[in-house]
């Protein structure tokens, strides 16, 4: 309408509005809204043809040499509006519609977006004032995201304070933070967010109205075809198609690059809401365990694809064999896209005492985890299968998630207090069933953790008695468990000073590695020799062997980059910038800054070692 009144003195032959009420049980029809047209050109209704033919023709022919500015506002679809057309001439016809109208041809399209958030509290305050806004800065702010910055609902907020000149901003703050009350706060007087949703669902066909408020049960901030087929229970296909049909009416944002939909978060509650209404708690549990079950059997599979012991998973552990991820780059995909939903049906699944499925789950992505230890929900995921392990009184299965779970401790959310707690436990667990495997894991977690807690004389015991237990232990994982505590352990002697030492122990962990361990793939082994190799690089710069220290660690860097494993590749891109600086190298800085950016993404404890490197390094250049 703006639009309209800017561009209107260019039009003077004419300039129309007209509301076809597309949102209506009964939308104006294309026949009436010719017969207003043309009587506003000045056709009498005596001469106005019966047919909706015949009336668009005799449109177009008046509006053919005119200059006419034509506003159809709230279209239903194109059937409705292309008839309504001038055609060919020099007027302009701006055309309005919550859908897509993606049959139109020759036409400019403007997807009007969401407010930005200061274009939210800029219409706040032109409706409340700015004295008020600015008294409440930061509520005014706060009340635009809870309004999800949509007009509507910043307008609808705004008419409600101004008609409360005493209310705080503050007030409908708390109201509106409660999801439950969201829809109900968001009224002022005939104007209700959830009557301007209700419009568009109730001309939904009756499966897309089922898509729209089953997705809203999704995990996370959008989903998936798969996601929304399992919870409206119908054929993918179908569910795409649904989805896509709801993207074009406005009610779904798709991805740009995935096959990926997102609610705005105010229609979410609502679709939620018709969930409630519609569907009834034993439907809505029955759509949800199906989903739940389909998630877990899916991530395990895409999971194992990670695991050493399950180097090929056949498609048969997948739910759908047919849509399977069929290589580790599929599957680590899939896994990372879907990360809330199948942590929400783990959950789901620990809830209803499916503690073998939990288990299970966990099990399989062991590894996998391995690779993404940035993520914090590994300490949910392990802490459920731990708990599931107790419930179902297996203590060797208990130590192996205590121990998994004090790792994540350890490296992902960087808490060695929970860490040790964990690994006690697991060493506890592993000595009342006889594990000697589980036993080395558990001592040389609980060094780590003792480590980072500045106890290094007791983590230095436990890391040596680690490693007597895990030499003692003749599997292929006591190799590898070996090899973790033996570098750990040459890391805490170089912190401690001892980097001679802590060389030698790097070198019997490389000697290992090269060795081989039976089962076990080169792949694999290349991925702790890797290790071993940025701890020696360490060492030898401890030792102020600077230049010797640069090329194990641009090979360690090498090769976790190539595995895609971030949080590993941004420490040793840490440690090879610092070498680097250290002989005034010229990639030091632009190491050092790429390792800081990446270190800070990871939220890791070491971004701080990166800004005095950096720092060091500046004052070294302004010495020079």
């Amino acid at each position: 309408m703006h639009a309209a009144h800017r561009l209107a003195p260019h039009f003077p032959d004419g300039r129309f509005a007209l509301d076809l009420h597309g949102m209506d049980p009964e939308p104006t029809t294309p026949r009436d809204a010719l017969a207003r047209l043309l009587g506003a050109l000045g056709v009498p209704d005596a001469a106005l043809p019966a047919g909706t033919d015949d009336r668009a023709g005799l449109w177009r022919s008046l509006a053919a040499e005119r200059r006419l500015l034509l506003l159809l506002d709230n279209a239903a679809d194109e059937a409705q509006v292309a008839p309504l057309l001038p055609g060919a001439g020099p007027s302009l016809t701006l055309v309005t519609s919550r859908h897509a109208l993606a049959g139109l041809e020759s036409v400019h399209r403007t997807d009007l977006a969401l407010l930005r958030r200061e274009e939210a509290v800029e219409l706040l305050t032109r409706i409340i004032g700015p004295d008020r806004v600015r008294a409440e800065a930061q509520a005014a702010r706060d009340l635009a995201d809870l309004c999800g910055h949509l007009p509507l609902a910043v307008r609808i907020a705004g008419q409600r304070l101004l008609s409360r000149p005493h209310e705080r901003l503050a007030k409908l703050v708390a109201r509106l933070a409660a999801e439950g009350r969201r829809l109900d706060g968001l009224q002022a007087g005939n104007l209700r967010v959830r009557a301007a949703f209700a419009l568009s669902y109730r001309q939904l066909p009756p499966d897309t109205r089922t898509l729209l408020r089953r997705a809203a049960l999704a995990a996370g901030a959008d989903f998936s075809p798969e996601t929304g087929a399992l919870l409206a229970g119908l054929p993918h296909d179908e569910a795409v198609a649904r989805a896509e049909e709801l993207t074009d009416a406005g009610l779904l944002q798709s991805d740009p690059a995935a096959e990926r939909y997102r609610f705005h978060d105010l229609l979410r509650l609502y679709a939620a809401e018709q969930a409630d209404a519609e569907d009834g708690p034993e439907v809505r549990d029955a759509a949800l365990d199906r989903t739940a079950d389909w998630m877990l059997r899916r991530a395990t599979a895409a999971a194992l694809h990670f695991d050493v012991d399950h180097e090929r998973t056949g498609p048969q552990a997948d739910p759908d064999p047919d849509t399977a991820p069929t290589g580790r780059d599929e599957a680590r995909a899939w896994l990372e896209a879907e990360r809330a939903q199948w942590l929400a049906a783990l959950r789901r699944a620990h809830a209803a005492g499916r503690y073998r499925q939990v288990l299970d789950t966990a099990e399989a992505m062991h590894w996998f985890s391995d690779l993404n230890q940035h993520w914090e929900q590994w300490v949910e995921v392990f802490r459920r299968s731990a708990d599931s392990a107790r419930a179902l009184g297996s203590r060797r299965e208990e130590a192996v998630h205590l121990n998994y779970l004090a790792w994540a401790y350890n490296l992902c959310v960087h808490d060695p207090r929970a860490a040790l707690t964990s690994a006690d436990a697991a060493l506890a667990a592993a000595r009342d069933c006889g594990d000697g495997l589980q036993e080395g894991w558990a001592l040389g977690y609980g060094a780590g953790a003792l480590s980072r807690l500045g106890r290094t004389e007791e983590a230095g015991e436990r890391l040596r008695a680690a490693a007597r237990r895990l030499a003692a232990h003749p599997s292929p994982q006591a190799r590898l468990a070996e090899l973790t505590v033996l570098n750990t352990l040459g890391a805490l002697l170089r912190e401690t000073g001892r980097a001679a030492e802590a060389l030698d122990i790097h070198r019997r962990s490389e000697r290992i590695c090269r060795a081989g361990v039976p089962g076990r793939t080169e792949e694999l082994i290349g991925l702790y020799q890797a290790f071993t190799r940025q701890q020696i690089g360490n060492d030898l710069a401890a030792l102020e062997r600077w230049r010797e220290a640069e090329a194990p660690l641009r090979q360690a860097l090498a090769v976790f980059e190539a595995a895609q494993m971030p949080a590993w590749a941004s420490q040793a891109r840490l440690d090879l910038g610092r070498a680097l600086g250290a002989v005034g190298h010229p990639e030091a800085r632009e190491t050092l800054v790429a390792a800081r950016a990446d270190l800070r993404a990871l939220r890791s404890p070491r971004q701080a070692e990166a800004d005095a490197a950096l720092a060091a390094l500046g004052r070294s250049t302004a010495d020079t």
